[in-house]
């Protein structure tokens, strides 16, 4: 899994489709983003991202420094049921079902533990823990899909226009049209299309 370029805390990571391409998808959310590691709601699939308890520390120190990288199979096992329960309200938002009671549930869980604490940079003491623990972060993420699934947001989950495309991303432009996963992939793919169709529109006929 490619993690350059992430951003404490920010939102995208590069992702590799099943026919080679590499590109950046920013989802829109932290929480929408973490969803991905396990696939969306396509556990095992082809956008997922994460693995193992490894690549699960790599994930969450990319985005959350003060994690210490002691994720193990439990915690493994545990993203895996938050990121699950994450992508499959992403997806029925975006077709506008109603959000499964039973997934809600894991969200709520997850977020009713403690996350990590804010931290005012520039004391002169060190309070608390050192580094934060991997469960910390994901209580964090939760209260991020939290605010995600609130009624601001809603309409604003969509998927991607792309008839070949799945993905599922938050439009936070002001406009409120965004239509791709990505302008790199499916975006750019619309516009050769359109492109061709114009050019053999205006071809003469023989």
């Amino acid at each position: 899994m490619a993690i350059a370029a992430i951003l404490p805390n920010g939102t995208g990571q590069w992702m590799d489709s099943a026919d080679g391409q590499h590109f950046w998808f920013d989802s829109g959310a932290l929480a929408l983003d973490f969803s991905y590691t396990g696939g969306l709601d396509q556990d095992g699939g082809e956008w997922q991202t994460v693995h193992d308890a490894k690549e699960l520390n790599d994930w969450l120190t990319a985005r959350f420094p003060e994690v210490a990288p002691t994720a193990g199979d439990r915690e493994f096992r545990d993203a895996a049921d938050l990121g699950s329960a994450i992508g499959r309200l992403a997806r029925q938002q975006s077709i506008g079902e109603t959000l499964r009671p039973e997934d809600v549930d894991v969200v709520n869980l997850f977020a009713a533990t403690p996350d990590i604490p804010p931290v005012l940079a520039g004391g002169g003491r060190q309070a608390g823990r050192t580094n934060a623990r991997p469960h910390q972060a994901l209580a964090t993420v939760a209260r991020d899909a939290v605010r995600l699934f609130s009624a601001e947001a809603d309409g604003r989950i969509r998927e991607c226009s792309a008839d070949d495309c799945d993905l599922v991303y938050l439009d936070t432009s002001r406009s409120g049209n965004r239509r791709w996963c990505s302008m790199q992939r499916c975006g750019n793919r619309a516009k050769v299309r359109a492109h061709r169709a114009r050019a053999a529109a205006a071809a003469p006929t023989p």
